[in-house]
């Protein structure tokens, strides 16, 4: 394939990418600087990998970061709801959530999807994207089979960039992107990211969710590769919040292959969300020890127990039914519970039909304080 000629015809934009060279890059990727943006980024990834697995129970804060990621990968999309709405349609029925809502919590259950099927293989395959993408959208659609994609410019309409539109070449191109994941080829795996998410999204296969579905293989494929256990890291607040330039130096990949800026870019987005996400964990985990030494201290021996802590900051909206369902206690008895942690103040509540659902208030203040 002619490297050049392909470039030449990104540069079209409303002629598909039919040609889209395959990967590896022909470019120099591995410049001195980006090696040592690399080094840092590794760096604070390895603190955050190290801090979570000292914890008792790392479920807590992944419920909790994994929410917040997902609902900043879909505002890229200009998918839009809040913390508390996200919180609140897990405690109420589903007849109560908006369809934005909706939207991100299918992101939720699609990381989830993506991870079960890695630990299942231990590779990132075709099979694992289309299922990813299958729990985002609700609906089986597949690889793009029909002409007439494009991505276009918002304000303006005219096309940017108009990806592959044969379904053929869709499906080669990933098969080479599942070989490229999965080589161990002694690039430093997080350059291998940054090329990797630029190749889905330019490869496109998707009628739609195309976006959030490569934002979720970037999280899987750091745990592929070691760098994480968990999918933990709240990369998309970065992203949203450089946005325009996420979305220019994608672009100046195609037009111009500059390959650096574009791969230093989403490394110093490893970086800077290794660290928020460091702090945002240790501030909720000092949160809960604040709230049990306050449970311990001001409720009788038989309403405290860890579990019920845990389960406040597993779901800070929480009603009576969820402490029956996870074996604390009785409805009689839940109820008493939850009516005594609001009296000391750990708890809020509002009625939801016929139903009290109590609120951890500390907790979502300090969610909606970490944006």
């Amino acid at each position: 394939m002619c490297i050049k000629c392909a470039i030449m015809n990104m540069m079209k934009p409303d002629v598909p990418a039919n040609d889209l060279p395959l990967l590896p890059p022909d470019a120099d990727i591995e410049t001195k600087s980006v090696l040592r943006h690399a080094i840092s980024a590794n760096r604070e990834l390895a603190r955050l990998k190290g801090y979570c697995s000292l914890l008792p129970n790392e479920t807590i804060l992944l419920n909790t970061i994994l929410l917040k990621e997902a609902r900043a990968s879909s505002e890229i999309e200009n998918i839009v709801t809040t913390q508390d709405e996200l919180y609140r349609a897990l405690a109420s029925d589903d007849r109560q959530m908006t369809p934005e809502t909706k939207e991100v919590l299918n992101y939720r259950s699609a990381v989830w999807t993506g991870y079960r099927l890695l630990q299942d293989t231990g590779l990132m395959t075709s099979r694992t994207i289309v299922a990813i993408r299958e729990e985002l959208e609700g609906n089986s659609a597949g690889i793009r089979s029909l002409p007439g994609t494009a991505l276009r410019n918002n304000r303006t309409g005219e096309a940017v960039y108009t990806p592959p539109d044969d379904e053929t070449v869709i499906r080669n191109l990933l098969r080479d992107l599942e070989r490229y994941i999965n080589q161990d080829d002694g690039v430093d795996p997080l350059i291998k990211m940054a090329v990797m998410h630029y190749q889905f999204e330019s490869i496109h296969p998707f009628y739609d969710g195309n976006g959030r579905t490569g934002r979720i293989l970037n999280v899987l494929y750091l745990i592929r590769c070691g760098l994480l256990d968990s999918p933990i890291l709240y990369l998309s607040r970065y992203i949203i919040r450089h946005k325009p330039q996420y979305y220019e130096l994608l672009q100046r990949v195609r037009t111009e292959s500059a390959w650096v800026p574009w791969i230093e870019f989403m490394i110093t987005a490893v970086e800077e969300t290794s660290r928020l996400t460091m702090d945002l964990t240790q501030a909720i985990v000092s949160l809960m020890e604040q709230t049990t030494e306050m449970a311990r201290q001001a409720l009788p021996r038989t309403t405290y127990s860890k579990e019920l802590i845990e389960l406040l900051f597993v779901q800070p909206y929480v009603k009576i039914e969820n402490l029956v369902t996870h074996g604390i206690a009785e409805r009689r008895t839940a109820s008493k519970y939850l009516k005594q942690l609001e009296d000391i103040g750990i708890l809020d509540s509002y009625k939801a039909w016929k139903e009290s659902i109590y609120i951890n208030r500390p907790l979502m203040d300090l969610l909606n304080t970490a944006e």
